[in-house]
C-alpha cells in the first residue's frame, strides 16, 4: 500500500480542487487539506499555489507529481502480482467507455465477466472519447473503449467491432419514408448533434467533410452529451440525429423512431485502447481478451 498522503496528493493534483478531490476519495475537505499540509511539511516545500479560490501546482509539486504517479503504479503492480501468485483473479479493474458503448454494449459483458470472476471489482467510468483517451494515457484507467482511433502516442488501439451509423428521426418528421439519404441532402433538415469531444461527433464531422459538406453548414439545433437524451429529443420531432443502429434497436422495434441508411454508408469502429509499455496484470489481459470476443458476438 503506497503512502496515503501521496494518494491524496494525486487526487488534488488531478482535480486542482480540494472539494472535488475529497469527494473522489470519500474524505472530508479538512482531512484532505491536512494530508497535503503534512506532505508539504515532510518535504519542506510548498506543493500548491493557492490564490483567489483556485490552486495550481508549484514546480516542486510538478516534480512530486511525476514521482507519485510512478510510485502508485508500482504499488498497484506489486499488489496485483502478489495476488496472482496465489492463483486468484481478484482486484480492481478500471474501465472507461464512451457513452454509447457504456450504455448499449458493456452492461451484459460486465455482468458475464463478474459471474466468471466474482472477486474482481470492475469500475466503469463513462465520458466522451477524448476524455477516456486522456485518462488511459495518464494513466487513471486500465483500459478504454472509444469510437475513434487513438491519437495519443504510447497507446495501443485495437478495432473490436464495426457498426453502421444511421440517420434517425420521428415517424412524422419530413425525412420519414426515405430508405437512404446522402450527406448533402441533410443540410436542409434540423440536426440534433452529440457534444464536441464525442467520438460519434468526430466521426460524423469527418464523414461530412469527406463528402464536401462543411459541418458548420448543418442546421444544428442542439448538442447533447447523452445518447438517451439524443433519442428523446429526436422522438419529439425536433430534428434528425446520427447514431449507431445497435443503440436504437428498441426504439426501432417499437416504432418510436425510424432509421434511414446513409449513402454512402457510414461505419463506426469500436476501439479498445490501453498503454503500450505499462505493466498489464493478468486481470487486465483477461478482460481485454474477454471483451474483444464478446463485442464481436453482439448482433450488428
Amino acid at each position: 500500500m503506497a503512502d496515503r498522503r501521496l494518494q491524496v496528493f494525486l487526487a488534488v493534483a488531478r482535480h486542482l480542487n480540494f472539494t472535488r478531490a475529497a469527494d473522489a476519495l470519500f474524505m472530508s475537505q479538512p482531512a484532505v487539506t491536512f494530508q497535503i499540509k503534512q506532505l508539504e511539511e515532510f518535504y519542506s516545500s510548498r506543493l500548491f499555489e493557492r490564490r483567489h479560490g483556485s490552486i495550481s501546482l508549484t514546480p516542486a509539486g510538478e516534480l512530486v507529481l511525476s514521482y507519485a504517479e510512478k510510485i502508485m503504479a508500482l504499488s498497484d503492480e506489486m499488489e496485483t502480482r502478489l495476488a496472482e501468485m496465489s492463483g486468484e483473479m481478484r482486484g480492481e479493474l478500471l474501465i472507461g467507455a464512451s457513452a454509447g458503448i457504456a450504455e448499449f454494449m458493456l452492461p451484459p459483458i460486465l455482468g458475464e465477466f463478474n459471474a466468471l470472476y466474482p472477486q474482481v471489482r470492475a469500475r466503469l467510468i463513462v465520458a466522451n472519447s477524448d476524455n477516456i483517451e486522456n485518462r488511459v494515457a495518464e494513466p487513471t484507467l486500465d483500459v478504454g473503449l472509444i469510437e475513434t482511433p487513438s491519437k495519443r502516442p504510447g497507446l495501443d488501439s485495437e478495432v473490436c467491432r464495426a457498426d453502421e451509423l444511421v440517420v434517425i428521426c420521428a415517424p412524422d418528421y419530413p425525412l420519414a419514408g426515405a430508405t437512404e439519404i446522402t450527406p448533402k441532402a441533410l443540410v436542409d433538415y434540423e440536426y440534433i448533434s452529440r457534444e464536441p469531444g464525442s467520438g460519434t461527433r468526430n466521426l460524423t464531422e469527418s464523414y461530412f467533410l469527406k463528402h464536401k459538406v462543411p459541418p458548420d453548414s448543418l442546421k444544428i439545433q442542439m448538442e447533447l452529451g447523452s445518447p438517451e437524451a439524443l433519442k428523446g429529443v429526436v422522438a419529439t420531432g425536433l430534428g434528425f440525429a446520427i447514431m449507431a443502429r445497435v443503440a436504437v434497436e428498441r426504439e426501432l422495434e417499437s416504432g418510436q423512431l425510424l432509421a434511414i441508411s446513409l449513402k454512402p454508408k457510414l461505419k463506426r469502429n469500436v476501439h479498445l485502447i490501453y498503454q503500450q509499455d505499462r505493466f498489464r496484470s493478468r486481470l487486465a489481459d483477461t478482460f481485454i481478451k474477454f471483451v474483444k470476443i464478446k463485442l464481436r458476438e453482439i448482433a450488428v
